[in-house]
């Protein structure tokens, strides 16, 4: 009876945890042909076909393309699409000129609008950018199809807006936001985006004020697959990311809710972010959102989605979504720790415990803890060092990166085992009150300090009962305890893959950490098991025949590619010219170009600016090769009022660029226009000697003209870099393409000729 009994437990904890990720997103049966009245898939994707065929970021060839495309595709539906074009320079004082493509279905009545929002423009320089954000564009474009053709007429406008320049530094959604009327009319933004290639899409809010008006109306829309926590966004909210949606917050106080997904981080911003690699079933996920919130947002009071207070959210299997008002979290806490210490004392009580064996229990768990967390620290920085490859993976998410998660998380649950088994004689009830205990400090911790994690005390709630039944009676069924794991592994379950995908491998301690504290609140189960010390081996081995299948997907090629990068620069204050790479670990392509041994940062003392801050690496002199005129540096006006200096400065380009950078050793310039448009006082106060002070993303081929107003006696330096991405395509530099097993490294100057000139003025 005990092995059938065993037998059920295992089939209940294997099935949950299955349940637990199988449930989020729509099965490949939503493919299948749908009415014209409903949202296709696979109509979905002829959209994204279409917008990717070619890189298509602000001033390339195939940018105007997608205009047209997308302005046609709107017109087809019986709209009157709208253009906005406009410079802006966002926070990060990237110049662009933007143009926005949006139309508008008339709503019957006069309240707020509900606006569709998502971006058409790919990352610089190679990105087809079909997940990011081809696939929130088609999700909008199918969407909205399927809802004129159902006939009705929404109560509220439904405004269509796709922006221009997001990946610039989200110029597009700032052009609308303050420079168009209608953003005075918008109520409510659904913006769709991407972060990779698959997985779910996640529900991330986003409100100045409470969300839990948000919260409820999301849960009357009642969509079928939602996935997402408050914990999450608490966690977002800590990170330097935004979205277009950030600009509707932050500067209309506009709500929204993000819906993005996040697997195959390794696509994201590559050049394979291509239409075969976008998963079919995140793009239906992302369907599963949008139509049943555009039919009831349509037509939804939006003045009910603002609110002073928070609430807590969750999903999970069955259940769906779960929220809760934030008010609930110090009574919650306050019940827990009540019901933990009348536990405690009625086992003391009943002679069920032994305080002395309750202290010897933290050792185990604390062992478990330390052993877990160092080989979750330690792990990415080892596979860095016996894979130097992955050092130029700048997602920090390799190709083979879940069969680490899998190997960490066999190797945590290893550990756990053996152990947990080397302390079996202590017994569960005592063992079970240290990992208990940590989850009710972690708990009250989050409800503190990171409120939307505060749903972490319910799994709490279910060990507690486990562990009275134990006090109680030891005999008590294993298969009910396994019942009260359930609820455990639906909350976190996930974010044992959660971070590492979302963050990168340098985040495998939180799988380790995590499997250890899921392990804990499971432990009289896991107690229950006979031959723990052959389940601990066993796992441990398991472990490392998944790092030996890792091992045999390590390498780069056409699938699977190394990211590599070779720049061509010439300075023309000293007249050297200069091969150079961002590589780490050079490929024999880079190293024909690129000699190894010599710093980048004595020649170069300047980088283009780029997401992760990556620096060249390694530089090379060279001949001079044809690289074509300087740009033309042109005073325009040096004048003195109100005991300023005001000059103004035109660039233009004398070659075909993509852009230009200007680096200022000047840190006391009062105000800075490009093209018109004023750069923000918190960017300028926050300026260091030497760093950037304005990049140009160039459409046309357009100039640059720079004000300053300065001190009247500060004479103005300024380090001019001007790049185009011609490097391969010019005969001249005799470069060929790339092997198959390689691609452009993605979020730095890459295949480009950079001229760098000093000027003062």
């Amino acid at each position: 009876m005990k092995v059938l009994s065993q037998i059920i437990t295992a089939v209940i904890i294997v099935l949950a945890i299955y349940l637990s990720f199988s449930v989020l997103m729509p099965s490949k049966d939503s493919l299948a042909k749908i009415p014209r009245t409903e949202f296709s898939t696979n109509r979905a994707l002829e959209y994204v076909k279409a917008i990717s065929e070619k890189p298509h970021y602000v001033g390339s060839e195939a940018h105007e393309s997608v205009v047209a495309y997308l302005e046609e595709e709107l017109k087809l539906m019986g709209l009157s699409p709208k253009i906005q074009k406009g410079y802006t320079a966002g926070d990060w004082a990237n110049l662009s000129r933007a143009t926005n493509i949006m139309a508008r279905i008339k709503g019957a009545g006069n309240g707020k609008a509900l606006l569709l929002l998502s971006h058409y423009d790919s990352h610089p320089h190679s990105s087809y950018g079909a997940s990011d954000a081809a696939s929130g564009v088609a999700t909008i474009l199918e969407g909205v199809r399927a809802y004129l053709a159902q006939g009705k007429t929404p109560k509220n406008d439904i405004i269509i807006l796709f922006t221009d320049a997001e990946e610039l530094g989200l110029n597009g959604a700032q052009l609308f936001v303050n420079e168009n009327k209608w953003v005075k009319d918008v109520g409510l933004v659904l913006n769709f985006e991407a972060r990779g290639s698959g997985g779910p899409s996640y529900l991330l809010i986003e409100t100045n004020a409470g969300n839990e008006g948000l919260v409820h109306e999301f849960k009357e829309a009642n969509p079928e697959f939602p996935v997402g926590n408050s914990f999450m966004y608490s966690i977002y909210k800590l990170l330097p990311n935004d979205t277009d949606l950030t600009v509707f917050r932050e500067d209309a106080n506009i709500n929204g809710f993000n819906f993005a997904f996040i697997d195959d981080h390794y696509d994201y911003h590559s050049q394979l972010d291509t239409y075969d690699r976008l998963d079919k079933e995140t793009l239906a996920h992302q369907g599963s959102y949008l139509m049943p919130l555009v039919a009831y947002f349509a037509n939804a009071d939006l003045t009910k989605v603002v609110a002073d207070d928070d609430a807590v959210y969750f999903n999970m299997p069955l259940l769906k979504f779960v929220s809760y008002p934030f008010s609930f979290i110090i009574p919650m806490l306050v019940v827990g720790a009540v019901l933990f210490v009348l536990v405690l004392l009625h086992g003391k009580r009943t002679r069920k415990l032994a305080y002395r064996k309750v202290l010897l229990g933290l050792v185990p768990f604390l062992l478990v803890l330390l052993i877990n967390g160092v080989l979750g620290y330690f792990m990415w920085p080892v596979l860095k060092g016996m894979y130097p490859g992955y050092n130029d993976m700048l997602h920090g998410f390799t190709y083979n990166g879940h069969w680490y998660i899998v190997a960490a998380t066999l190797f945590s649950l290893g550990s756990c085992f053996l152990v947990y088994r080397a302390f079996r004689k202590l017994g569960s009830v005592h063992l079970f009150v240290a990992p208990i205990f940590f989850w009710l400090l972690l708990s009250i911790a989050l409800g503190i300090h990171l409120k939307g994690g505060a749903f972490f005390i319910i799994p709490f709630y279910f060990s507690l009962l486990m562990w009275y039944l134990k006090i109680r009676d030891r005999k008590v069924s294993v298969v009910l305890l396994a019942l009260l794991t359930v609820p455990a592994i639906f909350i976190l379950a996930p974010f044992v893959q959660m971070f590492p995908v979302g963050l990168g491998l340098k985040m495998m301690i939180a799988t380790t950490l995590f499997v250890t504290l899921i392990f804990g609140l499971m432990l009289p189960v896991f107690m229950s098991f006979q031959k723990k010390k052959w389940l601990g081996i066993v796992t441990l081995i398991l472990g490392f025949v998944i790092v030996g299948v890792a091992h045999f997907k390590s390498g780069f090629t056409k699938e699977t590619p190394k990211p590599s990068s070779l720049v061509y620069w010439y300075d023309a204050d000293t007249k050297k010219s200069f091969w150079a790479t961002y590589d780490k670990h050079m490929t024999p392509w880079v190293s024909n170009y690129v000699k190894i041994g010599k710093d980048a940062s004595t020649n170069i003392k300047y980088n283009f600016s780029s997401k992760y801050g990556t620096e060249l690496q390694t530089v090379s002199e060279t001949k001079d090769r044809l690289i074509g005129q300087e740009a033309a540096v042109t005073k325009l006006r040096d004048t003195v009022y109100n005991n300023r200096r005001h000059l103004q400065v035109q660039i233009t380009p004398s070659r075909l660029l993509n852009r230009v950078e200007v680096f200022s050793e000047n840190i006391n310039l009062q105000k800075v226009k490009v093209n018109g448009v004023k750069l923000g006082s918190e960017f300028l106060s926050k300026r260091t000697a030497n760093s950037k002070l304005i990049t140009h993303y160039m459409s046309n081929n357009d100039s640059t003209i720079l004000e300053v107003t300065l001190p009247v006696q500060e004479v103005f330096q300024m380090t001019l870099l001007e790049e185009a991405n011609d490097l391969l395509a010019t005969p001249a530099y005799k470069v060929p393409e790339r092997p198959e097993s390689e691609i452009p490294m993605p979020f730095v100057v890459n295949d480009a000729t950079i001229i760098k000139k000093s000027y003062q003025f």
